[in-house]
């Protein structure tokens, strides 16, 4: 089944070639020249989207704003910003909101192709957490069906699907160091700064969820190395 994307981009030649292109690589494409009218497609047929590509300076809504809005509804929608705007805090900030790559104009159409094919392999339904199964990591239940997470005592939280898989990878190598750049290229398919600072973000997430715990369940950073999932 080709894999369909939500395009959102107002510049008539780009969009035009850019959806073309991507046709003839096997891709099922909507194109939306709004923020609004992307916002009400996703709303409307948000399940048949296996990532977005969000342009981020659109005539009615800003491109991040956009994001949250989406993220707001879905936790775990997939995204990533194309945009000629390439200072570093709106890289940071773009990763920050959950966006699994960031990639300026211009950029080399093969690249984008290879990109995209790496993340919508990574999201398929038949990868996601998707069978019946909970995972006892001292104190905390990982449900991977649900993606809650239960801390005894405590009320349970809905993680993101990247969060869950992070935690699963992390208890599967548990009490041992799981270095960074194998998670990168595991999750992110590349290991560089941006999606470094990325890993960072859902890693922080993770630490503060699991400082509930008491019996002493905690991920620790190996400085310059990776983590390790410590379980008591």
């Amino acid at each position: 089944m080709k894999p369909r994307l939500l395009y959102v981009e107002d510049e008539v030649d780009l969009g035009n070639v850019t959806k073309q292109y991507l046709e003839t690589m096997n891709f099922k494409v909507t194109w939306c020249m709004t923020g609004k009218s992307a916002y009400q497609e996703y709303l409307t047929n948000r399940n048949a989207y296996s990532l977005l590509i969000i342009d981020i300076q659109l005539p009615d809504i800003n491109g991040f704003d956009l994001a949250r809005k989406i993220v707001a509804h879905d936790k775990n929608a997939c995204f990533l910003f194309l945009t000629a705007r390439k200072e570093k805090t709106d890289r940071l900030y773009g990763l920050d909101i959950g966006a699994i790559d960031y990639i300026t104009k211009p950029f080399d159409i093969d690249e984008l192709i290879l990109r995209i094919r790496n993340i919508t392999r990574r999201v398929q339904p038949t990868e996601k957490l998707n069978t019946v199964d909970t995972i006892q990591i001292g104190d905390i239940k990982l449900n991977k069906e649900t993606l809650s997470l239960t801390i005894e005592g405590h009320t349970t939280t809905t993680l993101t699907l990247r969060e869950a898989e992070l935690l699963e990878y992390l208890h599967t190598h548990r009490n041992s160091i799981v270095k960074r750049e194998d998670l990168l290229i595991r999750f992110w398919g590349e290991n560089d700064y941006f999606m470094g600072r990325s890993l960072d973000v859902f890693i922080s997430r993770l630490r503060k969820l699991l400082r509930h715990s008491t019996s002493g369940v905690r991920i620790e950073n190996i400085y310059g190395v990776g983590f390790i999932l410590s379980i008591p």
